[in-house]
Protein backbone atom coordinates (compact mmCIF):
# COMPACT_ATOMS: atom_id res chain seq x y z
CA UNK A 1 0.00 0.00 0.00
CA UNK A 2 1.25 3.44 -0.90
CA UNK A 3 1.02 6.25 1.60
CA UNK A 4 0.56 9.78 0.33
CA UNK A 5 1.56 12.65 2.54
CA UNK A 6 0.15 16.01 1.68
CA UNK A 7 1.52 19.29 2.88
CA UNK A 8 0.15 22.77 2.25
CA UNK A 9 1.84 24.78 -0.47
CA UNK A 10 2.89 27.32 2.17
CA UNK A 11 5.30 24.76 3.63
CA UNK A 12 7.25 24.68 0.37
CA UNK A 13 7.68 28.46 0.21
CA UNK A 14 6.06 30.37 3.06
CA UNK A 15 7.53 33.72 1.93
CA UNK A 16 5.96 33.41 -1.53
CA UNK A 17 2.60 32.44 -0.06
CA UNK A 18 2.62 35.35 2.40
CA UNK A 19 3.68 37.81 -0.31
CA UNK A 20 1.01 36.54 -2.67
CA UNK A 21 -1.65 36.96 -0.01
CA UNK A 22 -0.34 40.41 0.92
CA UNK A 23 -0.45 41.68 -2.65
CA UNK A 24 -3.47 39.79 -4.00
CA UNK A 25 -5.86 40.38 -1.09
CA UNK A 26 -6.37 44.09 -1.92
CA UNK A 27 -6.95 43.04 -5.53
CA UNK A 28 -9.63 40.54 -4.50
CA UNK A 29 -11.36 43.07 -2.27
CA UNK A 30 -11.19 45.84 -4.86
CA UNK A 31 -12.57 43.60 -7.57
CA UNK A 32 -15.40 42.43 -5.33
CA UNK A 33 -16.28 46.07 -4.64
CA UNK A 34 -16.07 46.89 -8.35
CA UNK A 35 -18.45 44.02 -9.13
CA UNK A 36 -21.04 45.21 -6.60
CA UNK A 37 -20.74 48.87 -7.58
CA UNK A 38 -20.69 48.01 -11.27
CA UNK A 39 -24.01 46.21 -10.85
CA UNK A 40 -25.35 49.27 -9.00
CA UNK A 41 -24.31 51.42 -11.96
CA UNK A 42 -25.83 48.88 -14.38
CA UNK A 43 -29.23 49.17 -12.73
CA UNK A 44 -29.26 52.96 -12.46
CA UNK A 45 -27.73 54.23 -15.70
CA UNK A 46 -29.91 56.70 -17.62
CA UNK A 47 -29.71 58.54 -20.91
CA UNK A 48 -29.26 58.20 -24.64
CA UNK A 49 -26.57 55.51 -24.43
CA UNK A 50 -28.49 53.41 -21.93
CA UNK A 51 -28.47 50.00 -23.58
CA UNK A 52 -24.81 50.06 -24.61
CA UNK A 53 -23.63 51.15 -21.16
CA UNK A 54 -26.10 48.87 -19.36
CA UNK A 55 -24.77 45.82 -21.23
CA UNK A 56 -21.12 46.89 -21.02
CA UNK A 57 -21.40 47.24 -17.25
CA UNK A 58 -22.55 43.62 -17.06
CA UNK A 59 -19.31 42.67 -18.82
CA UNK A 60 -17.27 44.77 -16.37
CA UNK A 61 -19.01 43.03 -13.46
CA UNK A 62 -18.38 39.57 -14.89
CA UNK A 63 -14.70 40.32 -15.50
CA UNK A 64 -14.31 41.76 -11.99
CA UNK A 65 -15.89 38.64 -10.47
CA UNK A 66 -13.69 36.37 -12.58
CA UNK A 67 -10.54 38.29 -11.60
CA UNK A 68 -11.46 38.21 -7.92
CA UNK A 69 -12.02 34.47 -8.15
CA UNK A 70 -8.65 33.87 -9.83
CA UNK A 71 -6.74 35.95 -7.28
CA UNK A 72 -8.59 34.44 -4.31
CA UNK A 73 -8.09 30.90 -5.57
CA UNK A 74 -4.36 31.56 -5.96
CA UNK A 75 -4.13 32.62 -2.31
CA UNK A 76 -6.04 29.54 -1.19
CA UNK A 77 -4.01 27.27 -3.48
CA UNK A 78 -0.92 28.52 -1.64
CA UNK A 79 -2.50 27.37 1.62
CA UNK A 80 -3.75 30.65 3.05
CA UNK A 81 -7.33 31.81 3.66
CA UNK A 82 -9.01 34.82 2.06
CA UNK A 83 -11.67 36.96 3.70
CA UNK A 84 -13.81 38.69 1.08
CA UNK A 85 -17.05 38.89 3.01
CA UNK A 86 -19.17 41.96 2.28
CA UNK A 87 -18.25 43.54 5.62
CA UNK A 88 -14.54 43.03 4.93
CA UNK A 89 -14.82 44.47 1.42
CA UNK A 90 -16.72 47.50 2.74
CA UNK A 91 -14.22 48.08 5.52
CA UNK A 92 -11.04 47.70 3.47
CA UNK A 93 -11.82 49.41 0.15
CA UNK A 94 -12.12 53.12 -0.58
CA UNK A 95 -15.55 54.68 -0.88
CA UNK A 96 -17.07 54.15 -4.30
CA UNK A 97 -17.52 56.95 -6.78
CA UNK A 98 -20.70 55.26 -8.07
CA UNK A 99 -23.77 57.04 -6.66
CA UNK A 100 -26.76 55.27 -5.15
CA UNK A 101 -29.46 56.47 -7.53
CA UNK A 102 -30.25 57.14 -11.16
CA UNK A 103 -27.35 58.81 -12.95
CA UNK A 104 -26.81 60.03 -16.48
CA UNK A 105 -24.62 57.69 -18.51
CA UNK A 106 -21.66 60.04 -18.98
CA UNK A 107 -21.32 60.88 -15.28
CA UNK A 108 -21.79 57.23 -14.38
CA UNK A 109 -19.02 56.14 -16.73
CA UNK A 110 -16.67 58.65 -15.09
CA UNK A 111 -17.64 57.24 -11.68
CA UNK A 112 -17.02 53.64 -12.73
CA UNK A 113 -13.70 54.56 -14.33
CA UNK A 114 -12.66 56.24 -11.07
CA UNK A 115 -13.44 53.02 -9.20
CA UNK A 116 -11.61 50.96 -11.83
CA UNK A 117 -8.53 53.18 -11.55
CA UNK A 118 -8.31 52.46 -7.81
CA UNK A 119 -8.37 48.71 -8.49
CA UNK A 120 -5.85 49.04 -11.33
CA UNK A 121 -3.47 50.80 -8.91
CA UNK A 122 -3.74 47.84 -6.49
CA UNK A 123 -3.20 45.40 -9.34
CA UNK A 124 -0.10 47.29 -10.48
CA UNK A 125 1.24 47.24 -6.91
CA UNK A 126 0.72 43.46 -6.91
CA UNK A 127 2.51 43.09 -10.23
CA UNK A 128 5.45 45.13 -8.99
CA UNK A 129 5.59 43.49 -5.55
CA UNK A 130 5.22 39.91 -6.70
CA UNK A 131 8.10 40.10 -9.16
CA UNK A 132 10.59 38.87 -6.57
CA UNK A 133 8.31 36.42 -4.76
CA UNK A 134 5.94 34.49 -7.00
CA UNK A 135 5.80 34.77 -10.78
CA UNK A 136 2.66 32.64 -11.01
CA UNK A 137 0.76 35.05 -8.77
CA UNK A 138 2.26 37.93 -10.74
CA UNK A 139 1.00 36.37 -13.97
CA UNK A 140 -2.52 36.24 -12.53
CA UNK A 141 -2.27 39.93 -11.61
CA UNK A 142 -1.04 40.78 -15.13
CA UNK A 143 -4.05 39.00 -16.65
CA UNK A 144 -6.41 40.86 -14.33
CA UNK A 145 -4.81 44.18 -15.29
CA UNK A 146 -5.17 43.39 -18.98
CA UNK A 147 -8.89 42.69 -18.53
CA UNK A 148 -9.50 45.80 -16.41
CA UNK A 149 -7.68 48.07 -18.82
CA UNK A 150 -9.63 46.71 -21.78
CA UNK A 151 -12.95 47.26 -19.98
CA UNK A 152 -11.81 50.75 -18.98
CA UNK A 153 -10.97 51.51 -22.60
CA UNK A 154 -14.42 50.35 -23.75
CA UNK A 155 -16.09 52.60 -21.17
CA UNK A 156 -13.84 55.58 -21.86
CA UNK A 157 -14.51 55.29 -25.60
CA UNK A 158 -18.06 56.46 -24.87
CA UNK A 159 -16.67 59.72 -23.47
CA UNK A 160 -13.88 60.36 -25.96
CA UNK A 161 -14.39 62.99 -28.60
Amino acid sequence: MTTTNTIPATAANPDAAAASAQFLTPVVLGLQALAVNGKQAHWNVRGANFIAIHELLDTVVTHAQDGADQAAERIVALGLPIDARVSTVAGRTPATAVPAGFTQWDALIRNVITDMDAVIADVQAAIDGLDEFDLTSQDIAIGIKESLEKDRWFLFAHLAE
